[in-house]
């Protein structure tokens, strides 16, 4: 074999074992969806002496699961800023308000992974982008992968919680009222919580 045919061959090892490690790589990562109808996009954050609870109604996301290394797994999630839900309609009214939210100049939240750290076993640390009322930051959620398994029509399911907090005045949402008593009417921390169901994407 001439050493022309050496190199021909050994480009030809090289491109089909790139091949076969691409092939191998995208088998072990799964593309999700996340399902809305079975997650919940949460909040809390301090009124007075207690917290007040809420939920996004409307968002959509995607997720790359690689079981078998957590680490490289990847997740985006886009939210609707106006299906913001407290139980209360007039205080919801005040949040999609220039107050808060202004969700006419910025109808969506985003939330974007740029890393996976700290993984020990089925927990690890999501670093992110979150994009929320024009400001974009880096936010890191402590999240678990609960599992997976099929529900009763034979649909395979995957699970995951997340939670951080975020300072709602790092994205420009200051506004504040002072009461008699002293202090704030609103807190500065706001408590997020995610419970997400996800679903192999067609």
């Amino acid at each position: 074999m001439g050493r022309l045919d050496r190199r021909m061959v050994s480009k030809a090892v090289v491109g089909t074992s790139l091949a076969l490690a691409a092939t191998l790589a995208s088998a072990e990562t799964t593309r999700l969806s996340i399902d809305p109808q079975h997650s919940t996009v949460g909040f809390r954050v301090r009124h007075l002496v207690t917290k007040v609870s809420g939920q996004f109604r409307g968002f959509e996301g995607a997720i790359d699961l690689d079981q078998t290394n957590l680490a490289a797994s990847k997740v985006a999630v886009t939210i609707q800023a106006a299906t913001i839900d407290t139980n209360v309609e007039a205080r919801d009214k005040d949040l999609r308000s220039a107050r808060f939210f202004d969700v006419a100049k910025y109808p969506t939240l985003s939330f974007t992974s740029t890393g996976i750290t700290d993984v020990a076993g089925n927990k690890g640390r999501i670093k992110g982008t979150l994009a929320m009322h024009g400001v974009s930051r880096e936010v890191v959620l402590d999240a678990e992968f609960l599992g997976a398994g099929k529900d009763p029509w034979g649909n395979q399911r995957f699970g995951f919680h997340a939670q951080a907090k975020v300072n709602r005045k790092d994205f420009g949402m200051a506004w504040n009222e002072v009461i008699e008593a002293g202090g704030v009417l609103v807190g500065d921390e706001v408590e997020i919580s995610l419970d997400v169901e996800a679903v192999p994407a067609k």
